[in-house]
């Protein structure tokens, strides 16, 4: 049962991804583009975390999926506003 629950998570995990890239590759200006970037380090990754605990449990393989995650979460927000003020100075937007 756990490996059916396993690749069901990892199978949303691609699909989210997927979703995410063809935001990316269909949006027109660099700001919606980066909307799209910034969703792919989230939902995909929640559900990659989820496979990863269902398999390990909190075991050492499942502390490190949790901080690598938690790391993701933190770090993103940062990383998306510098791009999207690098963006605006870059396209005259100031």
């Amino acid at each position: 049962m756990s490996n059916v629950a396993v690749d069901v998570l990892l199978a949303l995990a691609v699909v989210a991804a997927l979703v995410c890239f063809a935001g990316v590759v269909v949006m027109r200006t660099s700001l919606d583009r980066l909307h799209y970037a910034a969703a792919a380090t989230t939902l995909p990754a929640f559900f990659v975390l989820a496979a990863v605990l269902i398999r390990e449990h909190v075991s050492s393989g499942g502390i490190e999926a949790i901080s690598a995650v938690a790391l993701l979460f933190l770090l993103n927000p940062l990383l998306v506003v510098a791009t999207a003020r690098a963006i605006r100075r870059v396209e005259g937007h100031e």
